[in-house]
């Protein structure tokens, strides 16, 4: 649709779940829309642990926003990097300078990784939020059993061996459950001087138990079965110090090589371009039709907007950022047709995460299930929500064949490993100075 046609455009920055939704929903209606994204793809965050442990490759979880959007005339993508938005002016400015004008703004930029202050920390215990950074912790973890493999020293090969994941949330145990079955099953007979089921992996969680979101019988059920894989769960425990050799528990230093991050996350730093107060994680307060308090064509969804529902915070999940976007486009539609729009209401579908093969836990209003019966359904429910056909069956055939052969496939090393890298830099002039 041209630019003047005459009907509203609507701008949609962020082609997550909200974005998405929100752009399909309004398929067939009298508007132009822009979908802006930094990345050329979207992106299914719940399995983007899979990538990062090497269960399944990039493409099999993402698909381009082109590609998916093809056939709704209505839509234009472009990639570009939204960094201000100018609301005197009704713009918003990407990274080059380029102004991109609105009628009706949706923000659904997500959020990031939040380190509470210690910034620093981010170099050596990496989050996981986007396919760089999936890709960038898949070679960390393999990389690091390869340098234990040439290490001769007893103790830097132990810390080599050592796995420490910050944040017993879904994705920490996620990473956790993953992390002890490559270890101790998909690796076992292809190394020679190492043995890598001894390999140390430690959840580390500053609260009471892991899975906080949870009911408490679930939660210490996910704790039982994340140490029946093997997995070290501290609680209670939180960090002090993150360094290029390990992490700090109070005044206990715990070597290890490979730190992940997964504790906290910070609303995309573009809401405060928008002049309005934001709430403690940096997302902003929306009303009832999730527009913006003195802004009225600007709405905000997805794990960027601050939502409470009954006295509690509606949970930065996949479906209340689809159910945010169609709400949004529902309230679109309903401005423009001069009609009142109902307000947005959060469905809870209840909560899955998964801890290793056969194990997982699910709330599901009411219904408390965990073990095989729950990884079932937790398989279902994911292989269902992927979107294409592709990437439903390739996850499929995947899983069936990791299930009965425990092997992974997606386990090749690219790119450099900057703190391997440093590590091997560091050990030949050792080499050199004693020779």
């Amino acid at each position: 649709m041209p630019a003047d046609s005459g009907v509203p455009h609507v701008l949609i920055v962020g082609g997550g779940f909200a974005g998405l939704w929100a752009t399909r929903a309004l398929a067939g209606s009298p508007v132009r829309i822009t979908l802006l994204d930094r990345e050329n793809h979207h992106l299914f965050q719940p399995l983007l642990y899979q990538v990062a442990t090497a269960g399944l490759s990039a493409p099999d979880i993402s698909a381009p926003l082109r590609h998916i959007l093809r056939r709704q005339r209505n839509v234009s993508v472009l990639m570009a990097e939204a960094c201000e938005v100018d609301t005197a002016r009704r713009q918003v400015i990407d990274a080059n300078g380029r102004a991109h004008a609105y009628d009706y703004l949706v923000l659904a930029t997500g959020a990031t990784h939040a380190y509470f202050g210690h910034d620093d920390w981010s170099r050596f215990a990496p989050g996981l939020k986007t396919l760089d950074d999936a890709l960038a912790i898949r070679r960390r973890i393999l990389s690091a059993f390869e340098h234990a493999e040439i290490e001769a020293d007893p103790v830097a090969q132990a810390a080599w061996l050592t796995f420490a994941i910050v944040g017993a949330g879904p994705t920490g145990v996620e990473l956790a459950g993953t992390l002890a079955e490559i270890a101790r099953h998909t690796l076992k007979h292809e190394f020679r001087r190492i043995d890598p089921r001894a390999a140390r992996v430690l959840l580390l969680e500053a609260g009471p138990r892991v899975l906080s979101s949870f009911p408490e019988s679930l939660s210490e059920k996910a704790r039982k079965q994340l140490e029946r894989l093997g997995v070290e769960v501290l609680v209670g425990t939180p960090v002090s110090a993150i360094d290029a050799d390990g992490v700090v528990l109070g005044t206990q230093r715990i070597a290890a090589r490979t730190v992940l991050w997964s504790a906290g996350v910070a609303a995309s730093p573009l809401a405060r371009s928008l002049g309005v107060p934001l709430d403690r994680a940096g997302r902003v307060p929306v009303q009832g039709d999730l527009s913006v308090a003195g802004l009225p064509e600007v709405f905000v969804a997805g794990d960027l907007a601050s939502v409470q529902q009954e006295g509690k915070p509606v949970p930065g999940v996949a479906p209340a950022a689809k159910q945010m976007g169609d709400c949004v486009a529902k309230v679109i539609r309903a401005r423009i047709a001069g009609q009142a729009a109902a307000s947005f209401r959060y469905r809870d579908f209840g909560n899955l995460a998964t801890i290793g093969r056969m194990a997982a836990v699910v709330d599901v209003r009411g219904w408390h299930l965990s073990g095989m019966f729950a990884w079932w359904f937790w398989l279902a429910a994911h292989v269902w929500f992927l979107i294409g056909f592709r990437n439903r069956l390739v996850v499929l055939i995947d899983w069936a064949r990791a299930y009965w052969s425990y092997q992974r496939s997606a386990r090749v090393i690219v790119g450099r490993n900057e703190a391997g890298s440093q590590a091997g830099t560091e050990s030949a002039s050792a080499a050199n100075q004693k020779t």
